[in-house]
């Protein structure tokens, strides 16, 4: 299965000012993410980013603002995405099977939406690059639980090679510098 850009949707899950720096890799997060966004928004996919409980732990980190959807972030209190229905409403409204999951914690929220996302119908996969805990070991826990729920994990590669399909156009000469 194949990520097309045409089918899918990329989610960025909670990374915010105040979760952000205690991730075990917080540069790698930020970076990933920021790549996705960019290429997201080169390529026509369309994103959507939640915030946990932002009163207490803060908007999304500053280093991805400038490439949030104009309609802003959805504020959730569930840990899954697939549990809150501002979000689900956003995600159905898009139209798009395929659903690409960044963002933080990889064992909390980025589980649990995966696998919720998953149990409703939709072709998941996770930017592994892209996610973090704040322990390592909690990440590969995470990862060990999602390849047993089939979910496939992706390099941030992976993403964009899909998502272009071809070399040589314009938007291949532009993301490919995003990986060099």
């Amino acid at each position: 299965m194949l990520m097309r850009s045409d089918r899918s949707c990329l989610l960025i899950v909670d990374v915010q000012e105040r979760l952000a720096p205690v991730m075990s890799d917080p540069r790698r997060v930020i970076h990933g993410c920021s790549l996705l966004m960019k290429a997201a928004h080169r390529l026509g996919v369309p994103v959507v980013v939640s915030e946990q409980y932002p009163k207490g732990i803060g908007p999304t980190i500053v280093d991805l603002r400038e490439w949030m959807p104009p309609e802003g972030a959805c504020a959730k209190m569930h840990f899954s995405c697939a549990d809150d229905p501002a979000i689900m409403e956003r995600l159905n409204g898009i139209g798009r099977p395929q659903l690409l999951l960044a963002g933080i914690e990889a064992h909390v929220c980025i589980l649990q939406s995966a696998l919720g996302l998953k149990e409703q119908g939709f072709e998941v996969f996770v930017a592994a690059e892209a996610c973090a805990s704040r322990r390592p070991a909690s990440e590969e826990l995470a990862w060990a639980r999602l390849r047993g729920a089939d979910i496939p994990l992706v390099s941030l590669e992976m993403v964009l090679f899909e998502w272009l399909r071809i070399a040589g156009t314009a938007e291949f000469k532009e993301l490919i510098a995003l990986v060099k």
